[in-house]
């Protein structure tokens, strides 16, 4: 019986790990774009309460999905502007629901306590969500209609309470 090299079972060891990656990760090597005019894709995540956060719990209001997290600047930045239009325009039907990519439960925690941010967030550190809609930078935003179509996105950190933005908002509700 021939003996089988070293060198062989090496290589059999490598192609069989090199396979095995390759299967785990494909759903991660499909990029996702979301545009606008495209029905956002659903997601359901459960808060630090154990509360599901889905995109159909808004259904028939307009919804302003916000990507971020504790450790980016610029999301930090937005984040007074972006929690005073949804109280400005919360009663007419528009809501902002935050998914945070932070690892760290505790940062996140601290963070939404000592800001006060008023509107729905969930964290997602696994960023299944934002991998879904082809999230790159953070933070994104995607304004979704009443019929649950991507309106706009938003890539960076945006005044939520500048004109032409609340006004763009407001003719939307």
């Amino acid at each position: 019986m021939a003996r089988i090299s070293r060198e062989t079972v090496v290589y059999g060891l490598a192609l069989a790990l090199a396979i095995v990656m390759v299967y785990r990760v494909q759903g991660y090597l499909r990029v996702y774009d979301v545009s606008e005019g495209e029905r956002a894709p659903g997601f359901s995540v459960t808060d630090d309460q154990g509360v599901g956060v889905s995109l159909d719990d808004y259904d028939g209001k307009v919804v302003l999905l916000n990507f971020w997290a504790t450790w980016c600047p610029p999301c930090v930045q937005e984040m007074p502007s972006l929690d005073a239009i949804y109280q400005q325009l919360r009663d007419q039907g528009f809501v902002v629901v935050g998914i945070s990519v932070d690892e760290d439960p505790d940062q996140y925690r601290r963070f939404l306590e000592s800001s006060r941010v008023s509107f729905p967030t969930a964290r997602d550190p696994e960023r299944t969500v934002s991998v879904r809609y082809g999230t790159m930078k953070y933070p994104e935003s995607y304004l979704i209609s009443r019929e649950g179509r991507v309106l706009r996105k938003y890539v960076g950190p945006e005044d939520w309470q500048r004109p032409e933005i609340a006004n763009y908002l407001r003719s939307v509700l």
